[in-house]
């Protein structure tokens, strides 16, 4: 396992050096310049000194060919160095510091409510396939999965607003047990939650047609212990791939729902830093982005073995 793990992480070297590259390219050819929009977006009447422009540009280092930059951005990047914001003046790890336990803390109590509610809901559908349990609970699912979180979202707020005239909005962040934190966990969560619950209630339906769940239900074993003891862990294989695709798509609801819900994450952070056109911000951005996609699909690998045996053979 740990060579497998090994081998994995170094086929990671060449992915994130084309996506860096492709992402710098743009960057470096793109229209956004961060300099004239520093003086753009500047409190009162500031004068357009092209001389001044450069002289900064020269200072951070942007009046350089595009391979020289690069590489020089790499070899601060091999040593730990982010750079500093163009914007800000601060150090891109520092902001990132700050931004990031926000993101990853609502993304794993988003794929924790995701597993604990969808897998249950689909094994209870599945158990009562056809019945009135069934059909309710998935024709909600579907509901659910045609809205997207960024329509979702502010519905949620306005309907607040609607039935509480005159109060503060749910909005901001406080940590896990700041109660401000159940709406934007529900809006992300809706969408999983449904895809999770269809696909597990279609896994559990094709499990329970085999011979020998037959012959338990035959022998009078309780639905429970079947579940628990014979359906589970074969579901969770197809889940947990499902799950893995669900944390990567997070990434990009989770832009949408910080925005709208005032959470100080890495979505509103991309936001901020694209407006600004802060290139070493938005380089740190993308390279976390292409390591959580890579972890993400490393995890699903990793799991696998653990849940069919049958795996470790190949």
């Amino acid at each position: 396992m740990a060579f497998f793990i090994l081998k994995r992480l170094l086929t990671w070297i060449p992915s994130i050096l084309v996506v860096m590259f492709g992402i710098y390219a743009l960057a470096f050819y793109g229209a956004g310049d961060p300099i004239k929009l520093m003086f753009l977006s500047a409190p009162g009447d500031v004068a357009y000194d092209p001389a001044r422009i450069d002289a900064i540009r020269e200072a951070a280092g942007l009046n350089r060919p595009f391979l020289a930059q690069f590489g020089s951005y790499l070899w601060n990047l091999l040593h730990g160095d982010l750079g500093n914001s163009l914007v800000s003046g601060r150090a891109v790890s520092s902001i990132i510091a700050v931004a990031a336990p926000v993101s990853l803390q609502l993304g794993l109590v988003t794929i924790v409510v995701t597993a604990l509610v969808g897998v249950p809901l689909g094994m209870a559908c599945a158990f009562h396939q056809g019945r009135a349990l069934d059909n309710l609970v998935t024709s909600v699912a579907l509901l659910l999965w045609a809205v997207p979180a960024y329509v979702i979202g502010p519905l949620m707020l306005v309907s607040l607003i609607i039935l509480r005239p005159g109060e503060t909005l749910p909005i901001g962040w406080g940590g896990l047990t700041d109660p401000r934190v159940i709406l934007p966990v529900l809006v992300l969560a809706l969408q999983p939650i449904a895809l999770i619950q269809r696909q597990t209630r279609a896994a559990v339906i094709d499990i329970l047609s085999e011979n020998f769940i037959r012959t338990a239900i035959a022998k009078g074993v309780p639905r429970f212990r079947i579940a628990v003891d014979h359906v589970m862990r074969p579901v969770l294989t197809p889940i947990v791939t499902q799950l893995g695709i669900i944390l990567i798509t997070f990434i990009n609801g989770a832009i949408f729902v910080e925005v709208v819900f005032g959470l100080p994450g890495l979505g509103r952070l991309t936001i901020s830093a694209m407006t600004d056109s802060d290139y070493p911000v938005i380089m740190a951005l993308v390279l976390i982005g292409t390591v959580a996609v890579l972890s993400a699909n490393l995890l699903v690998e990793v799991l696998y073995p653990l849940l069919d045996p049958r795996m470790q053979a190949r």
